[in-house]
């Protein structure tokens, strides 16, 4: 049997509260030594990161982000990050997987393009601050009856209260209309099937409409059809596993489901402009 492939290494986020919600406050005065933190990653869970002071440079799948207090991020466990250099940071890091989240704002994750840092008005810092502190001291109590229930609860409302804000970049003021309530449904299949389904019509099977009508909706919404869509996803993913695991690209291809991965090259080099071993070499592992 041949040596195993590394892919992306998975941070299980520490655990510090509980297996499936961890949630502590760090303090660093002086610039630290980044070691494994500048290792690229992802989480098992959804992070959220509430930046009080000092800056951070970090970088999420491919984007380099400059993050200044009053700030929180949000990152998607598919996300690809490392934290590239920090200073004089205060900041508060909650980590929370998808068994205590309330499902609702597992779907508006899903379905949310905008992540990564997203700046605070003095109101909107309290609030999450607030919802922060009590999490914290509930984290940090023995367990006790409804303990496990009301350290959920308190994250939920942070999350909440988070999530929102990133809502409201997505359509400040207004209903969505049906091309836009359509876009979103499909971008939520889309983060989950993207391995599996690659056609158009495929996703039109799955939200019970039409492909003329689900490719009407999507190119009406964000300017491009559904196959540009599904490509770009496909493609986001590949090039994670090319820069950051030593996966053979016939893996690639496989775990992306293609059989062909001289079909996948080329779908590759066709939307990058590149062939991925190229890609992959301009991006050591």
């Amino acid at each position: 049997m041949g040596k195993s492939k590394a892919s992306i290494p998975v941070n299980n986020f520490g655990g510090e509260s509980g297996a499936r919600i961890s949630i502590e406050s760090v303090v660093f005065d002086a610039l630290p030594d980044l070691g494994e933190w500048q290792q690229p990653e992802r989480h098992d869970r959804h992070s959220l990161f509430l930046v009080e002071k000092g800056s951070v440079i970090l970088e999420i799948d491919f984007q380099q982000h400059q993050v200044q207090g009053l700030s929180v991020v949000y990152m998607h466990p598919d996300q690809v990050h490392r934290i590239l250099a920090f200073e004089n940071i205060t900041v508060t890091a909650l980590g929370i997987q998808d068994e205590s989240l309330k499902p609702e704002y597992i779907k508006l994750f899903e379905a949310i393009s905008a992540t990564g840092p997203l700046p605070l008005n003095d109101e909107n810092f309290r609030l999450l601050k607030e919802a922060a502190s009590l999490s914290l001291k509930l984290a940090q109590r023995k367990p006790a009856p409804l303990y496990d229930e009301a350290l959920v609860d308190s994250c939920n409302a942070f999350v909440a209260l988070a999530l929102s804000l990133y809502l409201e970049l997505e359509k400040p003021g207004s209903k969505l209309s049906r091309a836009e309530q359509v876009t979103r449904l499909f971008r939520q299949t889309l983060a989950s099937h993207f391995a599996k389904l690659k056609r158009p019509s495929d996703y039109a099977a799955e939200l019970n409409l039409s492909t003329p009508y689900l490719n009407e909706c999507v190119k009406t919404t964000s300017g491009q059809p559904v196959t540009f869509h599904i490509q770009q996803r496909v493609i986001l993913e590949a090039k994670r596993l090319l820069y950051h695991s030593d996966q053979s690209l016939k893996e690639i291809a496989g775990a992306l489901g293609y059989d062909d991965y001289a079909y996948f090259s080329r779908l590759f080099a066709k939307v990058t402009g590149k062939p991925p071993l190229a890609f992959r070499r301009k991006n050591p592992v």
